[in-house]
């Protein structure tokens, strides 16, 4: 008796994806994370990190892990609303919420869920989401889940936004007004003023996903509302602690109710067991860097504005990124990834990315800038980006 396999076709579309050059398998980083990391036995310069400001391998950090595992164990053995708060939990808690300047913070297991897990909690079916088109993933996940109406508008357009809520005046239940701080695949900055006006005009929630700006915008990177300056008028800042803090997590902060709600209603916190003591402790360490040294963030954004110059003299375009995102426009996706591939093999590791993360026609290698890459680096980097987009076409010799 023959037997089917009724996941036959996960295999399929593996093999179409196989056929179409899109297909991309995990690479490994077997040093720590730092601007020349060894990935798949090769040394290569590292364009495709998250890592702003060089903090994950930072001493600092890797000794308050280290006295955090030895002073409280590997792990905390419980949900929060168990036993798996710790003191450190609340440190780490009440820490951000002061940086952020306003009146608490929670802790997620990382940016998706914070995102996913608090819109979900706080809106139900008779709800409205207005969104913008190119929010995260997280996002469109959280709207889904919370079951609420959503309402798209066209990416940045505030003035639609606007339009949306004013059409919505009538309609009962709440509604929330949501956008990414920065974008992460086109390193835009979202509109928050315009959008900020919408939502007190029409009594909407204004949240925003600051993933991508903490510890990028704003005063030793206190995100897009402080760069801004609309501090008091954001109901819900999201930010995240796996890029530029170097470590892991994500983070809501608002008033203490709306963190008291989610203590109580959101699902990845009730369900999740709590960070290790050691993420938390190289936390906590790596907010006092972000105090105590802005001049990493200045660093950061010298190598962007230097890298991004030397693209455009050779001819690259990196869209609407205004931020160490730097997405260079390719087009066709099977292009991007094998530009990639070409690219690892010479000596620089940056990703392609194509549909359905990016719009068809709209692929991408997005090289990711950080405070630690020296000018050396970046030269050598724009050197390889050059020569291979040369040899597959992607430069014509009018445009070096």
């Amino acid at each position: 008796m023959t037997v089917s396999n009724p996941l036959s076709y996960l295999s399929e579309q593996l093999e179409s994806w196989r056929q179409a050059g899109t297909y991309q398998r995990l690479r490994q980083l077997e040093s720590p994370c730092e601007p020349v990391s060894r990935f798949d036995g090769r040394e290569v310069i590292n364009l495709a990190s998250n890592n702003y400001l060089g903090l994950a391998n930072h001493p600092k950090l890797v000794e308050a892990a280290i006295a955090a595992a030895r002073k409280y164990g590997a792990g905390s053995g419980a949900v929060r609303t168990i036993s798996g708060t710790m003191s450190i939990h609340m440190e780490l808690e009440h820490r951000i919420a002061a940086f952020k300047k306003v009146e608490a913070c929670v802790v997620f297991q990382s940016g998706f869920a914070a995102n996913a897990g608090t819109v979900s909690a706080i809106l139900g079916p008779e709800d409205h989401i207005v969104s913008d088109e190119l929010n995260h993933a997280s996002i469109i996940d959280g709207c889904r889940l919370s079951r609420a109406k959503i309402h798209v508008f066209p990416h940045k357009d505030a003035a639609r936004a606007e339009a949306i809520l004013a059409e919505l005046a009538s309609a009962s239940g709440r509604k929330l007004l949501i956008t990414d701080g920065v974008f992460s695949m086109d390193g835009d900055i979202g509109p928050l003023p315009a959008l900020v006006e919408a939502a007190e005009k029409h009594g909407a929630i204004m949240m925003i996903d600051d993933a991508h700006s903490s510890g990028v915008l704003g005063r030793n990177g206190r995100g897009t509302v402080d760069h801004f300056g609309m501090h008091g008028r954001v109901g819900i800042q999201v930010g995240t602690l796996s890029k530029a803090v170097g470590v892991l997590g994500g983070y809501v902060c608002g008033s203490k109710d709306l963190i008291e709600f989610l203590y109580h209603r959101a699902r990845p916190f009730l369900f999740s067991t709590s960070h290790p003591p050691a993420v938390a402790a190289a936390c906590l360490a790596a907010f006092d860097i972000l105090e105590q040294e802005p001049e990493r963030i200045e660093r950061l954004w010298d190598n962007t504005r230097y890298f991004k110059a030397a693209l455009h003299g050779a001819g690259f375009s990196t869209g609407q990124s205004e931020t160490p995102i730097t997405p260079i426009m390719v087009g066709e996706a099977a292009a991007a990834h094998q530009f990639s591939r070409e690219l690892f093999e010479e000596g620089v590791y940056s990703t392609g990315i194509g549909f359905p993360t990016v719009a068809k026609g709209k692929a991408r290698i997005r090289a990711m800038v950080s405070a630690a890459h020296t000018r050396d680096m970046l030269d050598r980097a724009v050197e390889i980006l050059t020569r291979v987009g040369k040899r597959m076409g992607l430069l014509t010799a009018q445009s070096v």
